[in-house]
């Protein structure tokens, strides 16, 4: 099932890439498309992607990495198989108004636009700092790395080395930022199912490529963190 699962995603995207550069139609923002019980969450933004598959039982898989018009440019993550990670996959795709449709072999799949990705915190946001008794304590950039996208209305974080491929998990859902409160309502969660439907309240500011973020994890633990755009 993985192997599968795999193969579907990495082509896919790979299509709709390929074609951004073809059409009008932006592919920047959030995605979702249903197969049997199985939901599909794809999260583009200038320069990066994200694709996620999960079910009522919990976390299947997921992907992504760098794109630009050419198509991607290097898959960063793949919790289904690591060896794929620093590939450059290649396919194709069209566009129907709004949809995405891809035709692989004889299935069609038709991806259904949740958001255009408007939205002052959307884009890729990459931990940098983490208090520490009573410090904000810099973390410094290397292949570990944990990294959070945003689209208008979707978020996910990943947990990743980009140089061995080690997935180290993920989780994502829906999000509100308004009146420095920024809140999220898990959909998914690789490390436990049984956080699903949660909704997490954090205090939130943004300055400049800053993200100041406290409150509680989704164990209880208190946090405060910067996030730098990327």
């Amino acid at each position: 099932m993985k192997t599968i699962i795999h193969s579907f995603l990495i082509l896919f995207f790979a299509v709709t890439l390929t074609a951004s550069a073809q059409a009008q139609n932006s592919p920047v923002g959030a995605w979702k498309a249903v197969t049997g019980n199985t939901n599909s969450l794809m999260l583009i933004t200038p320069g990066y992607f994200s694709i996620t598959a999960y079910d009522d039982s919990g976390f299947k898989s997921t992907m992504g990495g760098t794109w630009d018009d050419n198509g991607i440019t290097n898959i960063e993550f793949n919790s289904a198989d690591s060896a794929q990670v620093g590939t450059r996959p290649e396919a194709n795709v069209t566009f129907e108004g709004d949809n995405i449709v891809t035709t692989l072999g004889d299935k069609t799949t038709t991806w259904t636009r949740i958001d255009d990705g408007n939205a002052q915190m959307a884009g890729v946001w990459q931990i940098t700092g983490r208090e520490n008794n009573g410090a904000m304590n810099a973390m410094q950039p290397g292949d570990r790395k944990t990294i959070k996208i945003l689209t208008g209305t979707k978020f996910q974080w990943i947990a990743m080395n980009t140089k061995t491929g080690q997935f180290f998990g993920s989780g994502g859902g829906a999000y509100t930022f308004e009146n420095g409160a920024y809140i999220e309502k898990i959909e998914f969660f690789s490390r436990d199912n049984s956080r699903v439907g949660a909704t997490l309240t954090f205090k939130g500011s943004v300055s400049g490529n800053k993200w100041d973020h406290s409150g509680k994890s989704s164990k209880g633990d208190p946090i405060h963190e910067e996030w730098t755009r990327k």
